[in-house]
């Protein structure tokens, strides 16, 4: 498990992005970076309600920056391209919480370069806590019963380092890997106690889409979306996670068998005929993280919750402006050479660190339409929760009915947005593909709210 870094009661975080050398598998060790410690970075748990005091030094020798993906903060604090922490420099915002307890985490998010800082270990879990989990029935013991997951894919060389080279294709669709990091580990077993277990799933890699499921066809009950809890559970066989989103579950494991998590092969490689990293299967499933049951851990929940307190958007956008989105991608020639005109945009416009997109004025509500025709984009928005409103036209599939902040767009996607928080032209918001390479390469924008 991460180490747990708890400011619920002294209100103040400290990370320093440094460089460090992990051992992945086999006897050589891998440069790598992290934040207070040689790879990725703590867990963090913040409690709403109050502001956390963050300080964030940067010993890399790069510019970075810290986003706090899935915080509903203004836009001078959310860490995005426009606020870079220069090597040897110190950032220290203050994050005033007030949403509900939900699932978030950190990442760089410097442009150009956020995947290739991501894929080096530039990243971590946030929890923020309401402190009522024993009041909702639900594990929360750190590490025990309450387990964090992150979930990312690398390939490595010969030698034993993070292979961060990208072939054509991968230029095109996003980098995969042959090797499952859960943790930032390689071939590791979670143990869990003889009871109702949590797992607080987030999806950190740069572009593979996992279908997760458990090899015995238990179910995965779903508490809680990106941005928070939902009313109920909702019992799922398969629960389809895009990178940067997360999700919160409850597996049974009274039974006291072991059993796997798995996941089917990405979606989106058929694409490319299946050209893409060292999975090249198209069907078929491969094992994300085995679970080992052991009945001398305490098991403190023993029952699936009624009721969870949280809630599934049911808004209104009869009177919301409606914007359209398009997420386009360059193809042919064009991609292969490079072309300026042959970029990855948003209705056209590649990302331009100098140009506002557009303006929301605060409080408002708008729909938006985002579509993609050439493959599966996840799609983030910066600073707001949103309500799927429909997915191409139908009702939206089952772990889309909660809070979100970002979406797999499959096709086309209306989403409902409130916009609360305020974000000024020299640090607005982003809305992008979160699959980095996209993301780096244009596919964004970004937007004021006043």
């Amino acid at each position: 498990m991460p180490p747990l870094l708890d400011a619920m009661t002294s209100g103040r975080v400290r990370l320093e992005a440094q460089k460090g050398g992990t051992t992945f598998s086999g006897p050589s060790s891998a440069d790598t970076w992290g934040f207070n410690q040689p790879f990725l970075g703590p867990t963090l748990r913040m409690k709403t309600g109050q502001s956390t005091l963050t300080e964030v030094r940067n010993s890399l020798d790069e510019p970075i920056s810290v986003h706090w993906h899935g915080l509903l903060i203004p836009g001078e604090v959310d860490g995005g391209p426009h606020q870079p922490i220069a090597p040897g420099a110190t950032w220290r915002p203050e994050l005033p919480l007030s949403q509900q307890a939900a699932t978030a985490w950190y990442h760089s998010h410097v442009h150009g370069a956020t995947a290739r800082q991501v894929q080096m270990g530039l990243a971590g879990v946030l929890q923020i806590d309401d402190g009522q989990d024993d009041a909702r029935g639900l594990p929360s013991e750190y590490g025990v019963d309450d387990i964090t997951l992150v979930l990312q894919d690398r390939r490595f060389t010969r030698r034993g380092q993070i292979d961060l080279s990208l072939s054509m294709p991968e230029s095109m669709m996003g980098f995969l890997g042959d090797t499952i990091l859960v943790n930032g580990q390689v071939g590791a077993t979670a143990v869990v106690p003889k009871g109702m277990v949590r797992l607080r799933l987030l999806n950190g890699s740069n572009a593979r889409i996992y279908t997760l499921a458990l090899s015995d066809r238990r179910p995965l009950y779903l508490l809680a979306t990106d941005s928070g809890y939902l009313d109920q559970p909702i019992s799922l066989k398969k629960l389809r996670l895009s990178p940067g989103e997360r999700a919160e579950v409850l597996v049974d494991f009274s039974d006291g068998r072991d059993v796997t998590l798995t996941s089917d092969h990405n979606p989106n490689t058929g694409m490319m005929g299946g050209m893409m990293g060292g999975m090249r299967q198209q069907s078929g499933q491969f094992s994300v993280l085995p679970f080992s049951v052991d009945p001398a851990l305490p098991a403190r929940i023993t029952q699936l919750p009624s009721d969870l307190g949280g809630s599934r958007p049911n808004g209104d956008a009869t009177n919301a402006k409606w914007r359209r989105l398009s997420l386009d991608m360059p193809m042919g020639m064009g991609m292969m050479f490079g072309r300026s005109d042959r970029r990855f945009s948003i209705n056209g416009d590649a990302y331009d660190l100098e140009k506002i997109n557009f303006h929301v004025p605060r409080g408002s509500l708008e729909r938006w339409t985002v579509s993609a025709d050439m493959m599966m984009h996840p799609f983030h928005v910066h600073g707001v929760k949103f309500q799927v409103l429909s997915e191409n036209g139908r009702t939206p599939q089952r772990h889309n009915t909660g809070w979100k902040d970002t979406v797999l767009i499959d096709g086309s996607a209306d989403l409902l947005i409130r916009f609360d928080q305020l974000a000024q032209a020299d640090a607005p918001f982003m809305y992008h593909c979160h699959i980095l390479e996209h993301e780096d390469s244009g596919m964004m924008g970004q937007f004021t709210v006043g």
